[in-house]
């Protein structure tokens, strides 16, 4: 079988726990040809994907917020958004009073800009994390200025304490009903997006851009933010640092996001 894309989740796959790409794949993606349609998949703002895109020497799309935002390299050499999908101002403001009552951190993100009401260790660990800036601003006053444009975030991010992250999340499922796309993307965080978005959603766009078939897609990811896009792929590969509910869907499982396990799996199916 011949394998014509390859999708990378980014924490806990692409990049090691020292939040790295090492040296080896790098080297095991740039061995790969120009045109070749390595696409990073995150539920990350573009600025906090950027800069290892820019380092992989990659001029692919990629995409933002798990499949809310699609970004695109211009002739210009700018990024350029190619898909946008957002929520309603009024989920954003029933996310922010439930997350409010469980004295949950709350983050909104839409475009390129992420927003919170202060700098708590929450924001300062993802600030650290993905190496981005947030704008510190009073959230009625964003409500307002959201409510001018009529568009809302493209995800929500909520971090706490993991007992109540999972309360959150099921207060949020019983109440939205369907129109949020809510998920644990590690024990402490809950990522919230439009209903119709899933990593899958983007790389189905990003399959028709390039003419593919599903079964010439390689997926590789770590955690349960990933598994629709494992179960989509003809090759859908779990990194051996995954839980184990992630393995059980994935086809194969890989070496460890600190033993190189995205390199080995370009220099098995793509080299």
């Amino acid at each position: 079988m011949t394998f014509k894309m390859l999708c990378l989740d980014i924490d806990g796959t692409l990049l090691n726990s020292n939040h790295e790409v090492s040296l080896e794949t790098k080297h095991a993606i740039q061995t790969l040809p120009k045109d070749f349609p390595v696409i990073l998949v995150s539920a990350r703002m573009p600025k906090g994907i950027m800069f290892l895109h820019k380092e992989l020497q990659l001029k692919t799309p990629i995409i933002c917020y798990s499949g809310a935002l699609v970004i695109d390299v211009a002739r210009n050499g700018s990024y350029q958004p190619i898909l946008n999908i957002s929520m309603t101002l009024p989920q954003m403001k029933n996310i922010y009073q439930q997350a409010k009552m469980k004295h949950i951190h709350i983050g909104f993100y839409r475009d390129d800009d992420w927003y919170v009401e202060d700098m708590d260790d929450w924001a300062t660990q993802e600030k650290d994390i993905a190496k981005t800036n947030p704008t510190v601003i009073d959230y009625e006053g964003l409500f307002r200025i959201l409510g001018d444009s009529h568009n809302g975030a493209n995800k929500v991010l909520c971090m706490g304490k993991e007992e109540e992250i999972e309360s959150l999340e099921s207060s949020l499922k019983n109440a939205c009903d369907g129109e949020l796309t809510i998920y644990r993307s590690k024990p402490t965080y809950l990522e919230i997006m439009h209903h119709t978005v899933t990593k899958t959603s983007a790389i189905r766009f990003l399959q028709r851009k390039f003419n593919l078939k599903q079964h010439q897609i390689i997926a590789v990811g770590d955690n349960f933010n990933d598994i629709d896009m494992l179960q989509y792929a003809g090759l859908g590969v779990a990194m051996a640092n995954a839980p184990e509910q992630v393995k059980q869907i994935a086809n194969e499982i890989t070496l460890s996001n600190d033993n190189n396990g995205v390199a080995k799996v370009i220099q098995k199916y793509l080299l």
